[in-house]
C-alpha cells in the first residue's frame, strides 16, 4: 500500500499539477476583475519609488544640477525693438570723441550729473557724439539772434544748445572738454550748433573760438544800431525801472551832445569796429551777416540764405512762417501735434519808451560813419542811412 502511495504521487507530478495547484488556480481563476487594476498599481507604485530613490535624478549630467523652484530667476521674455529705435549696432558708433588737445584749450572740470547734457537723457538724445560746435551765432544782442536759433531749430539737421553757454566770454576757464560736454549729441550729417551774442564785441573771442576750430562759420544777426541800443536800454529798464532816462545815459553832457561810447548799448553798434577785430583770426568767408530787419519783414528769405551758408537743404520756408501782428514780428506756425504755435517769449516785442527825434537823430549822425565802413567790410548795403 505504501509502494501504491509513492506511485500515485509521482504519477501526480509528471502528469499535471497536484491536487492543491489545481484549486490555487481555480481560485485565482474565480477572483474578481479588479485584480489586474490592483496588480497594476502595484507595478506602478514599484517604479515611482524606484525614481525617486535616486536613479532618475543621477541620470542628470553632473554640469547641470538642479536648481531648487524657489532660487530660481525667471527669464523676461525677449521684445523685439520699437519702431524708431536705433539697435545695438547703431549704438555702438555714439561713443564719445577723444578729449581735446591740451593746447587747443585743456581739458575741463569732469561734468556732474545736474549740468546740461549729463545723465537721465531721453532715448532718442542717447546716440551720437557731442562735437564742439561748427557754427556759432555770435552777435549781436537785441539783433533778432533768439529768433534766429528758434527758426533754425526747426531744421533736422541743426542741433542746437538753448541757453547760452557764454564760453567764449566768461567760462573760458572751465576748459573746452567742459564746453562740449554741453553741446546735443549728433549724427553725421547734422551740425551742432550756439548762440552768445555777447561774443562779437568780447575782445578775446576770435582768438579763442579760432583756437577751437579755424573752420568755425559765423553768423552776425545785426540790426540799426539806433533801434538797437534802444531795445538793448527797454531790456535793462524792464529790470531796473529807476535808471537814468536813455538820452541821460547816451550822451556825456547834454548840452555838447558828445555820444559816449563807453555806454554799452552805443558801443555795441559800432559793428566796423568789433568786425576789424575778427578779420584778423577769420576771413570774410566764414561770415554771414544777417539783417535783423529783413529778419521780421522777409524770414523764409533770410532763413534761405542761413541755410545755405550753413550747407543745408532749404526746409525752413514760408510755409513755417505767421506774422504775429500783437508782437509785431513772425511766429513759427503750430507744430505738427502741437496745441499751438510757437512764438519768442514776453520779452520779445516789447514796445520801446519814447525817446525824443533829437537825440534819435544825433546818434543816426554819430553812427553813419561807422555804418557806412560796415557796408563797406561786408558788401552788404543794410540801409540804415
Amino acid at each position: 500500500m505504501g509502494r501504491s502511495g509513492g506511485g500515485g504521487g509521482e504519477g501526480s507530478g509528471a502528469g499535471g499539477p497536484g491536487p492543491g495547484l489545481r484549486a490555487h488556480l481555480g481560485a485565482l481563476l474565480r477572483a474578481p476583475p479588479r485584480a489586474p487594476l490592483l496588480l497594476s498599481v502595484l507595478l506602478l507604485g514599484t517604479y515611482f519609488f524606484y525614481c525617486l530613490s535616486g536613479p532618475c535624478a543621477a541620470a542628470r549630467p553632473p554640469s547641470q544640477p538642479a536648481a531648487p523652484p524657489s532660487t530660481r530667476t525667471p527669464q523676461p521674455p525677449s521684445r523685439a525693438p520699437r519702431p524708431g529705435r536705433l539697435l545695438p549696432a547703431a549704438a555702438a558708433e555714439s561713443e564719445e570723441p577723444s578729449e581735446p588737445e591740451t593746447e587747443r584749450g585743456g581739458a575741463g572740470a569732469p561734468r556732474s550729473p545736474g549740468t546740461p547734457g549729463g545723465g537721465g537723457l531721453p532715448l532718442a538724445s542717447s546716440f551720437g557724439s557731442r562735437r564742439f560746435p561748427q557754427a556759432l551765432i555770435v552777435g549781436v544782442k537785441k539783433g533778432g539772434t533768439r529768433a534766429l536759433l528758434e527758426f533754425l531749430r526747426v531744421h533736422p539737421d541743426v542741433r542746437a544748445l538753448g541757453a547760452e553757454p557764454h564760453f567764449f566770454d566768461r567760462c573760458y576757464n572751465k576748459g573746452l572738454a567742459w564746453y562740449r560736454s554741453l553741446m546735443p549729441r549728433t549724427l553725421d550729417g547734422q551740425i551742432t550748433m550756439e548762440k552768445t551774442p555777447s561774443y562779437f564785441v568780447t575782445k578775446e573771442a576770435p582768438r579763442r573760438i579760432h583756437n577751437m576750430s579755424q573752420d568755425t562759420k559765423l553768423i552776425v544777426v545785426v540790426r540799426n544800431p539806433v533801434t538797437r541800443a534802444i531795445s538793448d536800454y527797454t531790456q535793462t529798464l524792464s529790470k531796473n525801472p529807476s535808471i537814468p532816462s536813455f538820452q541821460a545815459l547816451a550822451f556825456r553832457n547834454g548840452s555838447t551832445g558828445l555820444v559816449d561810447t563807453a555806454w554799452s548799448a552805443v558801443r555795441i553798434g559800432i559793428y566796423a569796429k568789433h568786425l576789424d577785430n575778427w578779420l584778423q583770426y577769420f576771413p570774410l568767408s566764414h561770415f554771414l551777416f544777417v539783417s535783423g530787419e529783413r529778419l521780421v519783414s522777409d524770414p523764409a528769405g533770410e532763413m534761405g540764405r542761413v541755410q545755405d551758408f550753413l550747407g543745408l537743404k532749404r526746409v525752413v520756408t514760408d510755409k513755417h512762417f505767421y506774422f504775429n501782428e500783437t508782437k509785431g514780428f513772425p511766429c513759427l506756425k503750430k507744430p505738427e501735434g502741437s496745441s499751438r504755435p510757437r512764438c519768442l517769449g514776453k520779452s520779445k516785442g516789447r514796445p520801446h519808451p519814447h525817446i525824443e527825434e533829437h537825440v534819435v537823430q544825433r546818434l543816426r549822425e554819430f553812427y553813419r560813419p561807422f555804418n557806412l565802413k560796415f557796408y563797406q567790410m561786408t558788401g552788404q548795403d543794410f540801409g540804415w542811412d
